[in-house]
């Protein structure tokens, strides 16, 4: 039995709330501060286990390891004017507003996902977490989905110039990780796995099965995407009808993960049904595949998540604690001081309880039971059939 009671580097600065897009974006920073307070307000980061420490924000040379010169520069340009008419490279679209901050926050959030790698592949811990993280879109010159720089793609690109042979990244936001995907399409060294809603319905209209790696990696990366309106039971059993089998194969020597909170039923922006119930059992499941397939070493991401009081904060505290061994009963009542700081930010009221009330079941996929008229599991039939045999697995 693996002993889950880990150490953790918690990566966190405050300055990470810069990362403004502004009044009325969806992309609210205090999701950020509220998370980090409940985290405090639980005990987590006074825990023997859990160290809080920031990095420096990611240097130029950092940032080229995935993104291009003129890119950056571009980010720079807008960054110190804003108002600018021209702002090229995505920049200053619907989605992708500018601001000020906007080069200096963006490297701030890159710089402690590329300092969680380190850490773990160096040995001084073995997970991390920067929930601030997870800006899974960008793409080598361009920014998209409230995404400047693509700190995972960031932290695996360092993972590499470290030394790493095989790296896996599994990714359960709402919204396909394309950008990461894109990054790696062709390095064999990188698995990517992706399970989000149907690019039939939601942005960024990519993930599909049949995406599965360029030409010199095939099979590298994996897609499921979910029929709208899948909940706890179809989440949870697509995710275990993919991901252990794959792991299981690619034998990572690492474990990079991307935890948007999108998924939750309450999400204003996407369609899936899941519970913070079943968010924190998909939390579990991931550090234990850690154990098993990458000898213990994990960095986590936090993602997309607009549900900024009633879930963001909750999910990724259970990640925190999940990630450090110390998991949080969902039974806990968050505590008053938390509320009151919600209701200072936000002027909302804050959830009671560390769980939805759910209890996430699932049918395994593999004990039989496969419905050939049911959408998800011709989701997951289609997915296994695009990218295990790569794997030399049977689908």
């Amino acid at each position: 039995m693996v002993d889950t009671r880990c150490a953790l580097q918690l990566f966190w600065d405050e300055a990470a709330t810069a990362y403004d897009f502004g009044p009325g974006h969806p992309m609210d920073p205090t999701r950020l501060a509220l998370t980090m307070r409940l985290v405090e307000s639980l005990g987590l980061a006074r825990d023997p286990a859990v160290t809080v420490r920031s990095a420096p924000a990611a240097g130029e040379s950092t940032l080229r390891l995935v993104h291009s010169a003129g890119y950056i520069e571009a980010v720079k340009r807008v960054a110190a004017d804003p108002a600018g008419e021209d702002a090229p490279h995505g920049l200053g679209t619907d989605d992708n507003w500018t601001f000020p901050g906007l080069h200096t926050a963006s490297a701030l959030i890159a710089g402690q996902s590329v300092a969680a790698a380190e850490a773990v592949w160096r040995g001084e811990t073995p997970h991390a977490v920067n929930f601030a993280g997870g800006l899974h879109h960008a793409m080598p010159d361009t920014a998209s989905g409230f995404c400047i720089y693509n700190d995972p793609a960031l932290a695996i690109a360092r993972l590499l110039e470290l030394g790493a042979e095989r790296v896996a990244y599994v990714d359960v936001d709402v919204h396909h990780g394309d950008g990461v995907q894109q990054a790696f399409w062709n390095d064999p060294r990188v698995l990517t796995v992706s399970l989000h809603e149907s690019p039939a319905t939601l942005f960024p209209q990519t993930g599909w099965s049949t995406e599965t790696g360029g030409p010199d990696a095939p099979g590298t990366a994996a897609n499921l995407p979910l029929p709208a309106g899948t909940g706890d039971a179809g989440w949870l059993r697509a995710f275990h009808a993919l991901v252990p089998e794959l792991l299981a194969a690619f034998r990572p020597q690492v474990l990079v993960t991307q935890h948007g909170a999108d998924t939750h039923v309450e999400d204003p922006l996407a369609h899936l049904a899941v519970s913070l119930d079943a968010q924190r059992v998909i939390a579990e499941s991931i550090h234990r595949l850690a154990h098993e397939h990458a000898d213990g070493r994990w960095i986590a991401t936090g993602g997309g998540g607009y549900a900024v009081v009633d879930v963001v904060p909750r999910a990724w505290t259970h990640l925190v604690a999940t990630a450090a061994g110390r998991p949080v009963d969902p039974a806990t009542e968050t505590p008053e001081e938390w509320r009151a700081e919600v209701y200072r930010l936000t002027r909302q009221q804050a959830p009671l309880r560390m769980t939805d009330g759910a209890t996430p079941d699932w049918k395994d996929f593999h004990d039989g039971g496969y419905d050939p008229g049911d959408r998800l599991d011709q989701a997951i039939l289609a997915a296994r059939r695009a990218v295990l045999p790569h794997h030399g697995l049977i689908p």
